[in-house]
């Protein structure tokens, strides 16, 4: 285990009041653990944490969650849902800075690879780090798409295509309500 995981968590127990984890670490046997925290909410500052996704994992019961989002926050970022397009507060959002998980503050996406895809969310080529956002197929509507969810906490963050500019040729559509979007000082 590594010193800096070693502190994170001795700083995680003592901030925190009930948290439940195993180490990252690959063990003599070459095999790889992950970690889960979970915990009622904390306002952290940002940490190296919050830039790449680390490989702890947020989990919090549907009670917590609802305690910290806003109902709109929770219906897109817990229950899957999507907001009606041209109605979120990023889709023109034309400042430099990060957007990041509403729910666990892990940065996703950065304002150099926003582009404006005339669909009514906003949208992104690429995410701050591949790691930060996790996909899995979605087939809840007639056609199968790919659903973008945060690495760490495991919300729903909106839909990536295959239609976006280059040079990744992605469209990463994402719901405004799952984001939180901090400023370049």
């Amino acid at each position: 285990m590594t010193i800096k995981l070693i502190l994170i968590l001795t700083a995680a127990f003592s901030a925190i009041g009930s948290i439940a984890a195993t180490c990252s670490a690959p063990t003599s046997t070459g095999v790889e653990t992950t970690a889960t925290v979970s915990a009622t909410p904390v306002k952290v500052s940002m940490s190296a944490s919050d830039v790449k996704f680390d490989g702890v994992k947020i989990v919090k019961s549907n009670e917590e969650w609802k305690k910290i989002l806003t109902p709109q926050q929770y219906y897109i970022l817990r229950e899957k849902g999507t907001e009606q397009p041209y109605t979120g507060i990023y889709d023109k959002n034309e400042k430099a800075g990060t957007y990041h998980c509403a729910a666990c503050g892990l940065a996703l996406f950065s304002s150099k690879t926003k582009f404006d895809s005339q669909t009514g969310w906003p949208s992104f080529f690429q995410p701050i780090d591949k790691a930060n956002v996790a996909e899995e197929e979605d087939g809840s509507l007639a056609e199968v798409r790919t659903e973008v969810l945060c690495s760490r906490c495991g919300g729903h963050l909106g839909h990536v295509f295959d239609d976006g500019p280059e040079p990744t040729g992605l469209r990463y559509c994402i719901n405004s309500a799952a984001l939180k979007f901090k400023p370049v000082k």
